[in-house]
């Protein structure tokens, strides 16, 4: 019998971790099961409000806005709403600024009706006005509701910036099992996509120093084996199987509350797919789901480590290696065009592709690489593996069913790092001088 989440376990209270940090979160209220549409009025009442600015686009308002107003009105609840009219929401400047635009101040709490790009929108302008905001979720399709970040694109950058978790995150398990498919096998994608993350994070430990909480890494790698177990019965919109997908997506928001930041949760598959979110906005291209993106990021990454575990390298000569900062400034621009001098921002205040500190990783490296290579065989299933259990859904498993050509493919192995301060794999394949042939040989193979 498949082992289930009780999200309860974390919400409430603060638990003195192991790692010797104190981690909480602000989330009061987990409610994904059947009926929970018909809950939802008392949930408000608990958390003490009486007039709820609920927010959706014209989709998800399809999939929930009739059952959502239906029971306020029986319970007497007074709402206002605001419906995007776009069927497509890019989360910029502009549709930011007519959410906020559009907020009634005697409203006393926000609601999305939706999920990934809603739910960003909502927390950050509930930050932004000093509200608090809750999530009815209409499709198990990322793992953003209960983070603390929003992921917004400003200057034409996906930027991540700080906000607040929502108090309460209510599913219904119809509604979510009515979702469309592509958009629950997106869920499924950012799940996965936890396995390259989590050894991402231990790897950055490793290398850099950098905090590492087992106990949240083996939170959320449990919450990923449950989905997994899971997955034969997601195609069958099975109620059992939506919630246990949809309730690791939720954990992965914990995670995110308890460290601070997004790292249990997003690692080199996520910046490979922010890049290509990018480009594709950039191009004018239809969006293709975030989670959907993860999972063929998640695929890449992982055929990366496949190919990592088995290299064996000259430290001495590694240390050598120049960097050409001037090509690398001409292949920002010419990739990243108007997001580029952000990227190059970043890269003069954090120092990546420095050399100095570039030569101490390589040192570190040298010092523990048959530790590195036993973590790598120990932390992530086979490439093959998860191709097959993500292809028996449907779901895309290759850049070019999405439309991503395979320059498109090299140049995100080459510059995806560049979009956050983070240490992935991505970097290490810098930091070793593999980055270009193994850019070369993951876009022939795709």
């Amino acid at each position: 019998m498949t082992k289930k989440l009780n999200l309860n376990d974390y919400l409430g209270h603060n638990m003195n971790c192991t790692c010797g940090e104190e981690h909480k979160t602000n989330l009061k209220i987990v409610d994904i099961d059947k009926n929970a549409v018909a809950r939802l009025p008392k949930h408000i009442e608990t958390l003490g409000y009486k007039n709820p600015f609920l927010v959706a686009d014209v989709n998800t308002w399809n999939a929930a806005g009739t059952q959502v107003t239906k029971e306020l009105e029986t319970a007497n609840i007074s709402y206002k709403k605001y419906i995007f009219k776009d069927k497509e929401l890019v989360p910029d400047e502009k549709t930011l600024g007519s959410l906020m635009m559009a907020f009634p101040r005697d409203c006393d709490v926000i609601i999305a009706i939706g999920s990934g790009t809603l739910n960003d929108l909502c927390k950050f302008s509930s930050f932004q006005l000093g509200l608090d905001y809750m999530v009815f979720a209409t499709a198990p399709s990322m793992d953003g509701f209960v983070s603390i970040g929003a992921a917004l694109i400003t200057d034409y950058v996906k930027t991540t910036y700080q906000a607040h978790v929502p108090l309460a995150v209510i599913g219904d398990t119809d509604i979510l099992a009515a979702a469309p498919m592509e958009m629950i096998t997106a869920g499924l994608g950012d799940i996965l996509g936890k396995y390259t993350c989590l050894l991402d994070w231990k790897m950055a430990h490793i290398i850099t120093g950098e905090y590492y909480c087992k106990t949240i890494a083996d939170m959320v790698k449990e919450a990923v084996e449950i989905v997994v177990e899971e997955s034969t019965r997601i195609k069958d919109r099975n109620p059992e199987a939506i919630k246990a997908v949809t309730e690791a997506l939720v954990l992965s928001g914990i995670a995110m509350s308890f460290v601070g930041n997004s790292r249990p949760a997003s690692g080199s598959e996520h910046h490979l797919s922010h890049y290509w979110e990018m480009k594709f906005q950039a191009e004018g291209k239809k969006p293709v789901l975030h989670g959907i993106k993860v999972g063929i990021g998640m695929i890449i990454v992982t055929k990366m480590y496949e190919m990592l575990e088995q290299e064996h390298f000259d430290f001495t000569s590694l240390k050598e290696r120049s960097f050409d900062y001037a090509a690398w400034e001409k292949k920002v621009n010419d990739c990243y065009q108007d997001a580029a001098p952000g990227i190059i921002a970043l890269e003069e205040k954090t120092q990546k592709n420095n050399l100095s500190e570039r030569n101490k990783r390589l040192t570190i490296l040298e010092e523990k690489w048959s530790e590195i290579v036993q973590t790598i065989r120990e932390s992530l299933p086979s490439s093959a593996e998860m191709e097959s259990l993500l292809s028996c859904l449907g779901a895309p498993t290759k850049p070019a069913q999405i439309g991503i050509s395979p320059q498109l493919v090299e140049d995100a192995i080459l510059l995806a790092k560049e979009v956050r301060n983070r240490f992935t794999l991505l970097q290490i394949l810098w930091d070793t001088g593999l980055s270009e042939s193994y850019a070369k040989t993951i876009a022939n193979l795709h």
